[in-house]
């Protein structure tokens, strides 16, 4: 593995002092790595001296190229692919950030969930930067750091409610506060990250599937093609989206051969399904917060993942929340996706929290954000991993 160049050890190395950026003066920096899929990511993050959080850097190295041929991602490309790029990429990091590897205070990776060859190499790496200095290294689960970034961007107080949606994990959680998440509801088979892009498979797209699908629904009609809202109206809180993407291979063939027009249709009718469903589920989990709260003064739904870039399902929660009186928190897109920002600043959380040693922690490629929560096994077979 290619990892940074060393700088000399300090004699004292748990904290560094603050540090004087222009007019900002800022805490411990952490140095979070970010290498849990397809996107190789390094950033710095610290609080300001009015305990905002700044991001100095935030660097993501994309691995499309080396997946697109195979239509999804291959693990051994992705752990190979990280482990040649990881030493440049906390490179490119702390050079943007202005910093040398002497004025971090605390390293955070992400140990799970995700493909096990890939946080192995990000572990490692950040492991080889803290241990040697005496840095705090914070093992981070990804999950956490997508929950934690609506705190980034717009400073959120506890509680809100967060939906989470991304390739591997669609669920409503209640973040109540640091390390309190309660799952109120999952995917009993696939997440809406994984159904956008085995759709955008079906219908012959080029990977990443969520974009070319977003992308060649502007053109269609979405009322041409009658799909399914699984689940709607139920009283539970969970997603499947398994029939809904059987719905669309069944038209598909019905319809075939397919032209331009037919796979633009297909796809506006996909995500026009895909974010009623999410929106139904909403207006439920929504009356759950205001009985949980009734005193919340600022309810707030926030929106985290790769699939809140999807402006579909932002128009749909932004009209749900119009209507309910809830605030919308949507992170700017690249917070959305895999980033090693998200991952910095919950290092920053936990460090200020107190979490110093953590350098035994074990890579965890399953790893639910609420481990309370029962499984949700419908028809599928992922529903252990939500």
């Amino acid at each position: 593995m290619t990892k940074p160049a060393p700088d000399p050890a300090p004699t004292a190395p748990q904290f560094h002092g603050p540090l004087v950026l222009g007019p900002l003066v800022l805490g411990p920096l952490v140095l979070g790595i970010e290498t849990s899929c397809d996107e190789t990511a390094a950033a710095v993050v610290a609080r300001d001296g009015d305990g905002r959080a700044r991001i100095l850097s935030n660097v993501v190295l994309s691995q499309i190229g080396e997946h697109a041929a195979f239509g999804g991602v291959v693990p051994e490309i992705a752990a190979r692919a990280h482990a040649e790029a990881i030493g440049g990429i906390v490179s490119a990091a702390l050079d943007e950030a202005g910093v040398g590897l002497a004025r971090i205070g605390a390293v955070a990776a992400t140990v799970g969930p995700g493909l096990v060859g890939g946080l192995i190499v990000g572990a490692t790496a950040a492991r080889a930067i803290a241990l040697p200095r005496g840095l705090p290294f914070l093992g981070i689960n990804h999950l956490e750091g997508h929950a934690l970034t609506p705190r980034l961007t717009d400073g959120l107080a506890y509680p809100y409610l967060l939906l989470l949606v991304s390739g591997g994990h669609t669920q409503i959680l209640l973040v109540e506060g640091l390390g309190r998440y309660e799952r109120w509801g999952t995917t009993i088979d696939d997440a809406l990250g994984e159904a956008f892009d085995k759709t955008a498979k079906l219908l012959e797209l080029p990977h990443p599937g969520g974009p070319s699908v977003e992308r060649m629904a502007e053109r269609g009609d979405p009322a041409r093609f009658s799909l399914p809202r699984p689940l709607r109206g139920e009283k539970r809180l969970d997603f499947s989206f398994s029939g809904l993407k059987t719905a669309v291979r069944q038209a598909a063939e019905a319809n075939a051969p397919l032209g331009e027009g037919d796979v633009a249709d297909l796809c506006a009718a996909f995500q026009r399904a895909a974010s009623e469903s999410v929106a139904d589920r909403l207006v439920l989990a929504l009356a759950r917060l205001r009985d949980r709260f009734p005193d919340l003064a600022d309810p707030v739904l926030a929106v985290a993942g790769g699939v809140a870039a999807n402006g579909e399902i932002r128009r749909a929660l932004t009209a749900l929340c119009a209507r309910d009186g809830v605030r919308l928190v949507t992170p700017p897109h690249a917070l959305c996706t895999d980033n090693a920002a998200m991952i910095a600043y919950a290092g920053l959380e936990r460090l200020e929290a107190g979490d110093r040693d953590a350098a035994a922690a074990p890579v965890r490629p399953r790893w639910p954000l609420d481990e309370t929560a029962a499984p949700r096994l419908g028809f599928g077979k992922r529903g252990a991993k939500a």
